[in-house]
């Protein structure tokens, strides 16, 4: 049995419709026989609500109370989602980025994944669950919750791909792939079908922001093949992986 990682945006949970039609994504990849494990971020602009909010009743606020504060964020769509699978009938289970053993070093904001202790993971799924994982998120070793920074949904999802040997991590998001430029800047950009961890990594550097590149980093560390595409379309997406085409590179380099 194949075992996938999906990660799904703000964008594609960020209403209770949006969050039923990725339920059914879902449940169309565990009809196929797969083992699927979820990670999600917080709903919509939440993230930036509660930053407002914590502002608002101070303008100093305590790092460490910041972090707990802005972890809610991923607990509430965690749960939601599992909701969701259940009311169309199939098992799934939340759990925060701490309970599926997400461990960081103590740099609050913008931790670093140490490591991932997955056994709870790994037993829900021998119970036939869906896993739904809290994304942007972990714990010290002093039980502290931390924050991964801003995109680090994407890290969780494919530290616990490598983690569970899974197949390719799925990172859906409100855009159908990875563009040879900005689209909404330019109407002559195109979509690629594949490309190479430096390329998307060189990309990011001149401010793609599709994929966290800490997140590419540790798909090309582990050789974990991330697709990148939308939740609102069928389209295919684009794949990046260890052996993009001459081709690709090219079209890559000459818009950067």
């Amino acid at each position: 049995m194949a075992l996938i990682v999906q990660k799904y945006g703000g964008s594609s949970v960020a209403d209770a419709e949006r969050i039923k039609n990725v339920a059914r994504c879902i449940a169309a990849a565990k009809d196929k026989g797969e083992q699927v494990v979820v990670v999600v971020s917080a709903m919509g602009d939440t993230t930036d609500e509660l930053i407002e909010l914590a502002y608002q009743v101070t303008q100093q606020p305590s790092e460490r109370e910041l972090d707990v504060l802005l972890s809610t964020g991923e607990n509430v769509s965690s749960t939601l989602l599992a909701m969701a699978l259940h009311d169309i009938g199939y098992q799934a289970i939340s759990l925060s980025g701490i309970q599926a053993g997400i461990r960081t070093d103590a740099t609050y904001s913008r931790a670093r994944i140490l490591k991932v202790e997955s056994k709870r993971v790994v037993r829900e799924l021998e119970k036939g669950n869906i896993v739904i994982v809290a994304g942007f998120q972990g714990i010290t070793d002093e039980m502290d919750i931390t924050t991964l920074g801003r995109g680090g949904s994407d890290t969780t999802a494919v530290a616990l791909a490598a983690t569970l040997g899974a197949e390719v991590c799925q990172i859906y998001t409100d855009v159908e792939g990875v563009y040879t430029t900005d689209p909404h800047l330019i109407s002559e950009a195109q979509k690629l079908a594949e490309i190479g961890y430096d390329e998307m990594l060189e990309m990011a550097s001149h401010g793609a922001g599709v994929v966290h590149p800490r997140a590419v980093e540790l798909g090309e560390l582990f050789n974990i093949p991330i697709l990148v595409a939308s939740s609102f379309t069928q389209s295919p997406g684009t794949l990046i992986h260890g052996g993009a085409s001459m081709e690709v590179r090219n079209k890559v380099r000459g818009s950067s």
